[in-house]
Protein backbone atom coordinates (compact mmCIF):
# COMPACT_ATOMS: atom_id res chain seq x y z
CA UNK A 1 0.00 0.00 0.00
CA UNK A 2 1.09 3.50 -0.63
CA UNK A 3 0.42 6.58 0.86
CA UNK A 4 -1.08 10.08 -0.42
CA UNK A 5 -2.20 13.12 0.87
CA UNK A 6 -4.08 16.11 -0.76
CA UNK A 7 -2.59 19.56 -0.34
CA UNK A 8 -5.16 22.31 -1.21
CA UNK A 9 -3.50 25.33 -2.99
CA UNK A 10 -4.99 27.61 -0.56
CA UNK A 11 -1.36 28.37 1.27
CA UNK A 12 0.38 31.19 0.52
CA UNK A 13 4.40 31.10 -0.45
CA UNK A 14 6.35 30.34 1.66
CA UNK A 15 4.27 28.96 4.14
CA UNK A 16 3.25 26.18 1.83
CA UNK A 17 6.61 25.09 2.05
CA UNK A 18 5.59 23.52 5.51
CA UNK A 19 3.01 21.15 3.77
CA UNK A 20 4.60 19.79 1.54
CA UNK A 21 8.08 19.23 3.19
CA UNK A 22 5.84 17.79 5.91
CA UNK A 23 4.10 15.34 3.70
CA UNK A 24 7.54 13.99 3.06
CA UNK A 25 8.70 14.28 6.14
CA UNK A 26 5.81 12.41 7.67
CA UNK A 27 6.60 9.52 5.15
CA UNK A 28 3.54 10.12 2.47
CA UNK A 29 4.91 8.23 -0.70
CA UNK A 30 3.05 11.02 -2.53
CA UNK A 31 1.67 14.69 -2.41
CA UNK A 32 -1.14 16.06 -4.81
CA UNK A 33 -3.41 19.04 -5.26
CA UNK A 34 -6.37 19.71 -6.52
CA UNK A 35 -6.20 21.07 -10.17
CA UNK A 36 -9.44 23.69 -10.49
CA UNK A 37 -9.55 27.20 -10.70
CA UNK A 38 -12.12 27.62 -7.84
CA UNK A 39 -13.95 24.91 -6.48
CA UNK A 40 -17.40 23.91 -4.29
CA UNK A 41 -17.70 25.86 -1.15
CA UNK A 42 -13.73 27.18 -1.11
CA UNK A 43 -14.60 29.07 -3.95
CA UNK A 44 -14.18 32.65 -2.30
CA UNK A 45 -11.16 31.40 -0.49
CA UNK A 46 -7.82 32.13 -1.40
CA UNK A 47 -6.77 29.16 -4.43
CA UNK A 48 -3.15 29.06 -6.08
CA UNK A 49 -2.64 27.60 -9.67
CA UNK A 50 -1.79 24.29 -9.85
CA UNK A 51 1.21 23.91 -11.85
CA UNK A 52 3.48 26.79 -10.30
CA UNK A 53 2.50 25.28 -6.68
CA UNK A 54 3.45 21.59 -7.83
CA UNK A 55 6.97 23.42 -9.27
CA UNK A 56 7.49 25.35 -6.36
CA UNK A 57 6.95 22.18 -4.28
CA UNK A 58 9.31 20.27 -6.11
CA UNK A 59 12.30 22.66 -5.20
CA UNK A 60 11.55 22.09 -1.58
CA UNK A 61 11.10 18.06 -1.49
CA UNK A 62 13.16 15.34 -2.97
CA UNK A 63 11.70 11.62 -2.60
CA UNK A 64 7.98 12.09 -2.86
CA UNK A 65 5.45 11.70 -5.69
CA UNK A 66 3.88 15.15 -6.47
CA UNK A 67 0.51 14.92 -8.73
CA UNK A 68 -2.35 16.49 -9.91
CA UNK A 69 -5.44 14.86 -8.42
CA UNK A 70 -6.75 15.45 -10.99
CA UNK A 71 -6.81 17.87 -13.90
CA UNK A 72 -9.82 17.95 -16.41
CA UNK A 73 -10.06 19.42 -20.32
CA UNK A 74 -12.76 21.78 -18.31
CA UNK A 75 -9.81 24.55 -18.61
CA UNK A 76 -6.79 22.37 -20.30
CA UNK A 77 -5.69 21.90 -23.90
CA UNK A 78 -3.56 18.90 -24.20
CA UNK A 79 -0.33 20.41 -26.02
CA UNK A 80 0.30 23.34 -23.36
CA UNK A 81 -0.41 21.35 -20.54
CA UNK A 82 1.77 18.62 -21.29
CA UNK A 83 4.81 20.91 -21.49
CA UNK A 84 4.13 22.94 -18.16
CA UNK A 85 3.53 18.98 -16.81
CA UNK A 86 7.16 17.62 -18.32
CA UNK A 87 8.32 20.57 -16.78
CA UNK A 88 7.79 20.01 -13.59
CA UNK A 89 8.73 16.25 -13.95
CA UNK A 90 12.30 17.34 -15.24
CA UNK A 91 12.65 20.02 -12.50
CA UNK A 92 10.94 17.06 -9.89
CA UNK A 93 13.50 14.63 -11.26
CA UNK A 94 11.08 12.94 -12.19
CA UNK A 95 8.19 12.32 -9.46
CA UNK A 96 5.16 13.78 -11.25
CA UNK A 97 2.24 11.86 -11.22
CA UNK A 98 -0.93 12.80 -13.31
CA UNK A 99 -4.08 12.10 -12.56
CA UNK A 100 -6.91 12.94 -15.27
CA UNK A 101 -10.63 13.37 -15.41
CA UNK A 102 -13.26 14.24 -17.42
CA UNK A 103 -13.89 17.60 -14.95
CA UNK A 104 -16.89 18.62 -13.45
CA UNK A 105 -19.82 20.78 -13.98
CA UNK A 106 -19.11 23.25 -11.45
CA UNK A 107 -17.08 26.64 -12.10
CA UNK A 108 -14.60 24.96 -13.65
CA UNK A 109 -16.97 24.14 -16.33
CA UNK A 110 -18.15 27.09 -17.36
CA UNK A 111 -15.61 30.33 -16.03
CA UNK A 112 -14.42 30.90 -19.69
CA UNK A 113 -17.61 30.99 -21.14
CA UNK A 114 -18.18 27.05 -22.04
CA UNK A 115 -21.26 25.68 -22.80
CA UNK A 116 -23.15 22.86 -21.06
CA UNK A 117 -21.92 20.05 -22.32
CA UNK A 118 -23.72 16.69 -22.52
CA UNK A 119 -22.25 14.17 -20.51
CA UNK A 120 -21.47 12.33 -24.03
CA UNK A 121 -19.66 15.15 -25.28
CA UNK A 122 -17.65 15.79 -21.63
CA UNK A 123 -17.01 12.24 -22.05
CA UNK A 124 -15.64 12.20 -25.48
CA UNK A 125 -13.64 15.86 -24.91
CA UNK A 126 -12.00 13.61 -21.81
CA UNK A 127 -10.95 11.02 -24.46
CA UNK A 128 -9.03 13.15 -26.54
CA UNK A 129 -7.41 14.77 -23.72
CA UNK A 130 -6.39 11.42 -22.32
CA UNK A 131 -5.01 9.94 -25.45
CA UNK A 132 -3.05 13.04 -27.00
CA UNK A 133 -1.74 13.78 -23.10
CA UNK A 134 -0.29 9.58 -23.44
CA UNK A 135 1.17 10.37 -26.81
CA UNK A 136 2.88 14.16 -26.30
CA UNK A 137 4.32 12.92 -22.65
CA UNK A 138 5.94 10.00 -24.58
CA UNK A 139 9.55 10.73 -25.77
CA UNK A 140 9.72 12.09 -29.80
CA UNK A 141 12.66 10.96 -31.97
CA UNK A 142 14.90 13.09 -32.54
CA UNK A 143 14.67 15.23 -36.51
CA UNK A 144 10.65 14.00 -36.29
CA UNK A 145 8.41 16.33 -37.13
CA UNK A 146 6.47 17.01 -34.15
CA UNK A 147 3.24 15.17 -32.48
CA UNK A 148 0.19 16.10 -34.43
CA UNK A 149 -3.97 15.33 -34.17
CA UNK A 150 -6.58 16.33 -35.34
CA UNK A 151 -9.75 15.66 -33.27
CA UNK A 152 -13.20 17.24 -32.62
CA UNK A 153 -11.88 19.28 -29.08
CA UNK A 154 -8.31 19.10 -29.55
CA UNK A 155 -6.03 19.80 -32.51
CA UNK A 156 -2.10 19.87 -32.54
CA UNK A 157 0.08 20.63 -35.56
CA UNK A 158 3.69 19.60 -34.94
CA UNK A 159 3.32 19.86 -31.23
CA UNK A 160 7.37 20.32 -29.69
CA UNK A 161 7.82 18.70 -25.96
CA UNK A 162 10.66 19.42 -23.46
CA UNK A 163 12.72 16.41 -24.79
CA UNK A 164 13.40 13.31 -23.26
CA UNK A 165 11.07 12.12 -20.80
CA UNK A 166 12.02 12.43 -17.18
CA UNK A 167 10.19 9.13 -16.89
CA UNK A 168 9.94 6.38 -19.87
CA UNK A 169 7.71 6.20 -21.62
CA UNK A 170 5.88 9.20 -20.31
CA UNK A 171 4.90 10.18 -16.19
CA UNK A 172 2.71 7.50 -14.76
CA UNK A 173 -0.97 8.15 -16.38
CA UNK A 174 -3.94 7.81 -13.75
CA UNK A 175 -7.51 8.15 -15.41
CA UNK A 176 -10.57 9.27 -12.81
CA UNK A 177 -13.14 7.25 -14.03
CA UNK A 178 -16.58 5.36 -12.24
CA UNK A 179 -19.11 4.62 -15.83
CA UNK A 180 -18.17 2.02 -17.93
CA UNK A 181 -16.82 3.64 -21.04
CA UNK A 182 -14.57 5.54 -18.34
CA UNK A 183 -13.18 2.96 -16.86
CA UNK A 184 -12.76 0.93 -20.34
CA UNK A 185 -10.37 3.81 -20.92
CA UNK A 186 -8.78 3.83 -17.55
CA UNK A 187 -8.43 0.04 -18.91
CA UNK A 188 -6.67 1.12 -22.13
CA UNK A 189 -4.29 3.16 -21.36
CA UNK A 190 -4.16 4.25 -17.48
CA UNK A 191 -1.03 3.52 -15.63
CA UNK A 192 -3.62 3.59 -12.59
CA UNK A 193 -7.39 4.40 -11.84
CA UNK A 194 -8.79 7.08 -9.39
CA UNK A 195 -11.54 6.72 -7.70
CA UNK A 196 -13.61 8.20 -5.01
CA UNK A 197 -16.10 5.74 -4.90
CA UNK A 198 -18.96 8.19 -6.01
CA UNK A 199 -21.62 10.15 -3.86
CA UNK A 200 -23.22 7.53 -1.87
CA UNK A 201 -25.39 8.48 1.51
CA UNK A 202 -23.98 5.98 4.50
CA UNK A 203 -20.12 4.69 4.87
CA UNK A 204 -21.11 0.95 4.50
CA UNK A 205 -23.14 1.88 1.14
CA UNK A 206 -20.21 3.96 -0.05
CA UNK A 207 -17.89 0.76 0.40
CA UNK A 208 -20.19 -1.75 -1.49
CA UNK A 209 -19.94 0.87 -4.37
CA UNK A 210 -16.01 1.19 -4.36
CA UNK A 211 -16.64 -2.37 -4.15
CA UNK A 212 -18.70 -2.77 -7.33
CA UNK A 213 -16.14 -0.09 -8.96
CA UNK A 214 -13.18 -2.21 -8.58
CA UNK A 215 -14.92 -5.23 -9.75
CA UNK A 216 -16.13 -3.35 -12.93
CA UNK A 217 -12.41 -1.93 -13.59
CA UNK A 218 -11.48 -5.55 -13.19
CA UNK A 219 -14.04 -6.35 -16.10
CA UNK A 220 -12.72 -3.60 -18.38
CA UNK A 221 -9.11 -5.03 -18.08
CA UNK A 222 -10.35 -8.54 -18.87
CA UNK A 223 -12.05 -7.40 -22.02
CA UNK A 224 -8.76 -5.79 -23.44
CA UNK A 225 -6.78 -8.53 -22.40
CA UNK A 226 -5.20 -6.55 -19.16
CA UNK A 227 -4.09 -8.27 -15.87
CA UNK A 228 -6.12 -6.76 -13.55
CA UNK A 229 -3.29 -6.42 -11.16
CA UNK A 230 -0.96 -4.06 -13.64
CA UNK A 231 -3.01 -1.12 -13.04
CA UNK A 232 -2.58 0.97 -9.77
CA UNK A 233 -6.14 1.37 -8.18
CA UNK A 234 -6.18 4.65 -5.73
CA UNK A 235 -9.00 5.64 -3.19
CA UNK A 236 -9.88 9.19 -2.18
CA UNK A 237 -11.07 8.54 1.27
CA UNK A 238 -13.08 11.26 1.79
CA UNK A 239 -15.64 13.61 1.49
CA UNK A 240 -18.01 16.00 2.62
CA UNK A 241 -19.36 13.85 5.11
CA UNK A 242 -16.35 11.13 5.56
CA UNK A 243 -12.87 12.25 6.65
CA UNK A 244 -10.13 9.47 7.13
CA UNK A 245 -7.92 11.41 9.14
CA UNK A 246 -10.69 12.59 11.87
CA UNK A 247 -8.48 10.00 14.05
CA UNK A 248 -5.58 7.56 13.27
CA UNK A 249 -7.75 4.33 14.44
CA UNK A 250 -10.17 5.56 11.50
CA UNK A 251 -7.39 5.98 9.03
CA UNK A 252 -6.12 2.58 9.79
CA UNK A 253 -9.76 1.55 9.37
CA UNK A 254 -10.37 2.72 5.76
CA UNK A 255 -6.77 1.76 4.60
CA UNK A 256 -7.64 -2.04 6.09
CA UNK A 257 -10.80 -2.10 4.30
CA UNK A 258 -9.26 -0.60 1.27
CA UNK A 259 -6.62 -2.64 0.83
CA UNK A 260 -8.90 -5.90 1.18
CA UNK A 261 -10.51 -4.49 -1.87
CA UNK A 262 -7.01 -4.55 -3.85
CA UNK A 263 -6.55 -0.84 -3.46
CA UNK A 264 -2.20 -0.13 -4.37
CA UNK A 265 -2.96 3.50 -2.92
CA UNK A 266 -4.76 5.56 -0.63
CA UNK A 267 -5.78 9.02 -0.72
CA UNK A 268 -6.48 11.30 2.72
CA UNK A 269 -6.72 15.16 2.82
CA UNK A 270 -4.55 17.53 4.79
CA UNK A 271 -6.31 18.44 7.83
CA UNK A 272 -7.74 22.18 7.61
CA UNK A 273 -8.44 24.53 10.83
CA UNK A 274 -12.53 24.92 10.25
CA UNK A 275 -15.02 23.37 7.36
CA UNK A 276 -13.93 21.23 4.82
CA UNK A 277 -11.53 18.40 5.86
CA UNK A 278 -11.35 20.18 9.33
CA UNK A 279 -8.95 17.78 11.67
CA UNK A 280 -6.59 18.20 13.85
CA UNK A 281 -2.91 17.86 12.19
CA UNK A 282 -1.61 15.83 15.34
CA UNK A 283 -3.38 13.19 14.11
CA UNK A 284 -0.81 13.26 11.25
CA UNK A 285 1.98 12.21 13.89
CA UNK A 286 0.12 9.33 14.83
CA UNK A 287 -0.29 8.25 11.13
CA UNK A 288 3.17 8.67 10.46
CA UNK A 289 3.61 6.02 13.04
CA UNK A 290 1.34 3.68 11.62
CA UNK A 291 2.31 4.08 8.14
CA UNK A 292 5.54 1.55 8.13
CA UNK A 293 3.32 -1.36 9.63
CA UNK A 294 0.25 -0.36 7.50
CA UNK A 295 2.12 -0.78 3.85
Amino acid sequence: MRFGIVILPQYDWPEAVRYWRGAEELGFDQAWTYDHLSWKTLAGQRWHATVPTLTAAAMVTERIGLGTFVASPNFRHPVPFAKDVATVDQISGGRVLLGVGSGGTGFDAFVLGQPEYSPRQRFERFVEFAEGLDVLLRFEQPGSDGISFDGEWFTASGARMVGEPAQRPRMPLHIAAEGPKSLALAARIGDGWVTTGGTVDGTDAWWRRVAELSARLDEACESVGREVSSIDRILSLDSDERYSLASAAAFEDAVGRAAELGFTDVVAHWPREHGLYAGDESVLDEVAQLLPELR
